[in-house]
């Protein structure tokens, strides 16, 4: 896809997802199809060449669709918040375009100083003292993984990765479902 392909599809697709965002609370909620549906309408090998653009659509409207449970219609409560806002999708195809690795300073310095400073911003909203740092975790699942790592170092005197759990006694964490 050159770039001038990519301009026109690109301004194609944002209509198509305006269009879905008006949409949404005309849809059912919850997808409509039963297992393997989807898989029964996909072809059972990969495609040897690319398909064309107006192809993909299609097949995003008539197959992809029907299976796609509405996480933003206004009656979908169920999981976890639903969380998409027209700017947050423009911020995505930004993010998407740049394709930063920002696990480093090096690897991304504006990542990582804007980071601080947002990070910086909610720590004064919350009142807290300036020796309140943090950063952003990308899901609940990392944030907990990064707690119990942290309660697992305290507990243990900031040792385990000098000397491994060898006479350190059994940890225990508490969780619930």
């Amino acid at each position: 896809m050159n770039i001038d392909e990519f301009r026109r599809r690109g301004h194609e697709t944002v209509d198509w997802m305006a269009d879905y965002m008006e949409r949404v609370e005309d849809l059912p909620v919850l997808s409509q199809v039963s297992p393997g549906d989807i898989t029964r309408r996909l072809p059972a090998s990969a495609p040897e060449e690319g398909e064309p653009y107006d192809d993909i659509m299609r097949d995003l409207d008539g197959v992809i669709m029907p299976g796609i449970t509405h996480w933003q219609h206004p009656s979908f409560f169920a999981y976890f918040p639903a969380n998409t806002s027209p700017p947050s999708i423009l911020a995505e195809m930004v993010i998407s375009t740049l394709a930063p690795q920002c696990m480093l300073w090096q690897t991304s310095p504006a990542a990582t100083e804007l980071e601080t400073r947002v990070m910086e911003w909610l720590r004064d909203m919350l009142g807290l003292p300036p020796e309140f740092t943090g950063v952003i975790q990308d899901t609940a699942s990392t944030a907990t993984l990064c707690a119990i790592l942290s309660a697992r170092e305290l507990v243990t005197n900031y040792t385990i990765n000098e000397t491994g759990f060898v006479g350190k006694g059994i940890l225990t964490a508490y969780s619930s479902t």
